[in-house]
């Protein structure tokens, strides 16, 4: 049987490319147009990333979750860099997703979804253009897609061919991505491989108890002669910030099923706070493509600008279309999320929610670090469940950074990480991260949350 192909509609073209038109904020100043314009065209010749299946095959997992059937475990690096696109760290950044993802399907009997903040979030809004140092000021660091993170001036001039470099990286991501899930990485039955290389904590022994939990099970269910090859693999889902347009345009496609386009760069794209803005060119471009899409939301969000996003990103009021990571910070959130939450609970949509507990509760270290709490990220996730279950409503998923190394970024969780430490083992070259006892610390309480709902 052959595929029907359908026409591409002139007007689907026409619309996409509005976003010109519109204020465009958080993009580099390039300083040749004429590569930045050769760099499209061949980005554009390169097969997709992600296929229109797999995307729609989210939505599908996304509106569970909105209905409160599913949970959504969104994590990774703050900003990827191609240095530390190596087998061993993706690996790591899998397999620790992998374990919180465990802790959560076993604590809480839910599925659930798995997304990776990997394979594209190479691109970083800023709160300035530049940077000085001693005097010297140079363009800010934009994340490894645009520019170096090197103070020199040749380091900070925008770069288009890091775009293709990004591409090529986030490619060979996705295909170790591919090869760790399907290929008996992800066996439920090797759970406590997964722990190899980790150094023990009290996060590390609850996860190992309950990896001999799920082990007995299993052993139980084979002796009943149970089938399990919906054990052997498990699906993982890809995402990051559709920031840059000399990148996420020419990686739109459309699809030949249905004549409509997806960004192909990544399965979900979110929209950060600083461009989130109802008539600029982010929300208007993501509002005309299929993938399902996310709204990064600050402490100062209205009600007004929820509803209106909504009307914009979700007119047909799809189901698993939109997704609201609330980013409120720990002292906030009781306070400022419940009339969101309230207001679109009694209109017509039923958008994801779930909560970034890491971007409000940043601060700066005596010795001049970025860094965050583990107890404020840990009291925000509480305020998050709490505010919806006062008001009836279905805490949907968490958003984190994360890796899976043995870093020091977060101050405090069981190791006690304190500043001197983060002259050690401090790695990120924007934001901090959670390192992988944190992250699985974090995952049992959000278990005992969903538990307790």
């Amino acid at each position: 049987m052959v595929e029907k192909v359908v026409a591409v509609d002139p007007a689907v073209l026409a619309g996409l490319d509005n976003y010109v038109n519109l204020p465009k904020v958080q993009q580099p100043a390039w300083s040749n147009e004429t590569a930045v314009a050769e760099v499209r065209d061949e980005l554009a010749k390169l097969p997709p990333l992600v296929f229109a299946g797999e995307v729609d095959i989210l939505r599908s997992r996304l509106a569970a979750a909105a209905s409160g059937k599913a949970f959504l475990l969104q994590g990774g690096d703050c900003a990827e860099t191609f240095a530390d696109a190596t087998a061993d760290r993706i690996r790591n950044r899998v397999k620790t997703i992998l374990q919180m993802a465990l802790v959560l399907t076993y604590g809480a009997s839910m599925p659930i979804i798995k997304m990776g903040r990997m394979a594209g979030q190479f691109a970083k809004p800023r709160s300035s253009d530049t940077e000085t140092r001693d005097g010297v000021t140079l363009p800010a660091y934009r994340g490894d897609i645009i520019n170096g993170y090197d103070f020199t001036a040749e380091s900070r001039n925008p770069d288009p061919r890091r775009i293709l470099q990004a591409y090529h990286t986030s490619a060979s991501t996705l295909n170790l991505i591919r090869a760790f899930t399907t290929g008996g990485f992800a066996d439920l039955r090797s759970v406590h491989e997964w722990n190899k290389g980790f150094a023990d904590n009290p996060a590390n022994e609850r996860y190992l108890a309950m990896a001999s939990e799920i082990d007995r099970a299993i052993k139980f269910m084979a002796a009943c002669g149970a089938d399990f090859e919906q054990l052997r693999t498990t699906e993982f889902y890809t995402s990051h910030e559709g920031l840059l347009f000399d990148y996420e345009r020419p990686l739109t496609r459309i699809d030949s099923r249905t004549g409509t386009p997806y960004v192909t760069s990544g399965h979900f794209i979110w929209i950060g706070e600083r461009t989130r803005q109802l008539d600029h060119a982010h929300v208007d471009y993501l509002s005309r493509v299929r993938n399902p899409i996310g709204v990064k939301l600050g402490p100062t969000t209205q009600v007004e600008d929820v509803l209106n996003l909504i009307e914009k990103l979700d007119p047909n009021r799809e189901p698993g279309r939109l997704t609201f990571i609330t980013r409120m910070g720990a002292g906030k959130i009781r306070e400022e999320l419940p009339k969101l939450v309230e207001a679109v609970r009694d209109s017509d949509a039923n958008p994801l929610w779930i909560t970034d507990p890491m971007h409000g509760n940043g601060i700066t270290t005596k010795n001049g670090y970025k860094s965050r709490r583990f107890d404020d990220v840990m009291d925000e996730v509480r305020g998050f469940f709490e505010v919806h279950r006062a008001l009836g409503t279905f805490p949907g998923g968490i958003h984190i950074e994360l890796t899976g190394d043995d870093v020091a970024e977060c101050l405090g969780g069981s190791e006690m990480i304190d500043e001197a430490s983060l002259e050690d083992r401090y790695e990120s070259l924007c934001d901090p991260r959670l390192n992988h006892m944190q992250s699985l610390e974090l995952a049992f309480l959000v278990a005992e949350s969903l538990r307790n709902r």
